[in-house]
């Protein structure tokens, strides 16, 4: 079936096509959110701040806002704090048995622990909009806010990004695909029309970038397919099945499958993880620069300055991520609980014992084929800023972590989509 195919029966079956439609209208609903700005703002001032901070603090949460920083709107926190809530559930799974448990029963116990990370996402989100609109107070981009309207605009902010959180739910429940990833994907696409112009208006007033340009094109589509091909990549575990003598003379079993692990296990939760650690020094430095006290504001202007070097930076940041990739993938894959699971169900991996022998072999895999993953993230990552270092060009950059994350979104959602035309065919 070809693309125009799939197209035509995605648009006659109602039940797709009302799916669809109903993302599109959240989708729509959310950008305009994201157009209604809080009140007293400086907008001279903080695109001249969101100049100085490509790939920093604000960089950051703008890319998971949507947009929302960059413009100032009432959804500024976008769903980060619903993330990190999502990410402390997760490490949390990972300290305590009984949160481990709700993990692994059916239905009813991720519902609790999707429970548990909305509620958490609040009490965050709000002393997430506290700090940022504190930060952004004193570098001018907020006028002298009272008390009230201090108040007034944190109970606005934190409503969003509650608000958010439940559009990308619904998104989940009557769309297709995950709300909150697309809704960080749709904040992404719609930062490409401005970027795009900067572009042009850079190459108008200088034609000697045009092959520097060219060079960048044919750069960004091999990322591109190098993110696809190792979001895809998988190294097979066969296994096999024993055969169940039953009454009658019959056999049953026997069956050989394999079992599938990624690559990439970790995702693009590696890079979140790292520029959370890498620009939570900025953040403080940016505080403490302020401050009366000189020592102090010689120490944040050090951090501050060694971490504006790009070389600096990257390093620090391909480390982190480097090292995030391993520790997330520690905790989202157990080579023990498989191994049992495994054997439970009268299964193994030929030429290898069942129990600890079988632990051992899929742990040594998965930290061979990790390597490779966390490499690939590490490069993924620091990708912009080199691209920056190299070309001295602020408004040329492959962004990685959006690009990871756009094409992971869209891959995800074309096997939905083709799933659900593998149904209405049978």
């Amino acid at each position: 079936m070809t693309f125009i195919q799939k197209i035509k029966l995605v648009w006659r079956d109602k039940y797709l096509r009302s799916r669809l439609l109903f993302i599109a209208y959240m989708l729509v609903l959310f950008r305009l959110m994201a157009a209604i700005p809080i009140p007293g703002v400086d907008q001279g001032r903080l695109a001249d701040l969101m100049d100085s901070t490509t790939g920093s603090f604000l960089g950051f949460l703008n890319l998971f806002s949507g947009g929302g920083i960059a413009g100032m709107s009432i959804v500024l926190l976008g769903v980060g704090p619903y993330i990190t809530a999502a990410i402390i559930m997760q490490l949390v799974g990972m300290m305590s048995e009984r949160v481990k448990e709700m993990q692994r029963e059916s239905e009813a116990g991720r519902k609790k622990i999707a429970m548990y990370s909305r509620a958490l996402s609040v009490p965050l989100a709000a002393m997430q909009g506290f700090g940022l609109m504190t930060l952004l107070q004193n570098q001018g981009v907020l006028g002298n806010l009272t008390t009230f309207e201090m108040i007034t605009s944190l109970v606005v902010v934190t409503a969003g990004s509650v608000l958010l959180m439940w559009i990308g739910e619904l998104i989940t429940e009557f769309g297709i695909g995950n709300g909150v990833s697309l809704i960080i994907f749709a904040g992404i696409v719609a930062s490409v029309p401005s970027q795009a112009i900067a572009l042009w208006q850079n190459l108008q007033v200088d034609q000697t970038l045009l092959p520097i340009y060219v060079a960048f094109a044919l750069l960004a589509f091999a990322v591109i397919y190098a993110i696809v091909y190792i979001t895809e990549a998988e190294r097979p575990i066969p296994i096999q099945y024993a055969k169940q003598a039953r009454q009658g003379g019959r056999s049953i079993g026997g069956v050989q499958t394999y079992l599938p692990l990624r690559i990439n296990q970790a995702g693009v939760i590696p890079i979140i993880f790292a520029m959370s650690v890498v620009v939570f020094p900025q953040m403080i430095a940016s505080f403490l620069i302020s401050m009366d006290s000189a020592s102090i504001q010689t120490a944040a202007a050090s951090v501050l300055e060694f971490l504006a070097n790009p070389w600096y930076y990257g390093a620090i940041y391909f480390v982190l991520v480097f090292a995030f990739t391993y520790f997330y993938t520690a905790v989202t894959f157990d080579p023990v609980q498989i191994s049992r699971n495994l054997q439970k169900s009268g299964a193994f991996v030929p030429g290898i014992r069942p129990g600890t022998q079988t632990q051992e072999y899929l742990g040594d895999v998965m930290t061979k084929i990790t390597l490779v993953g966390a490499i690939f993230l590490g490069v993924v990552a620091v990708l912009p800023v080199v691209i920056q270092g190299l070309t001295g060009i602020q408004s040329l950059a492959i962004g990685g972590t959006a690009i990871l994350i756009v094409v992971s979104v869209v891959t995800d959602l074309i096997k939905k989509i083709d799933s659900q035309i593998t149904m209405r065919e049978y």
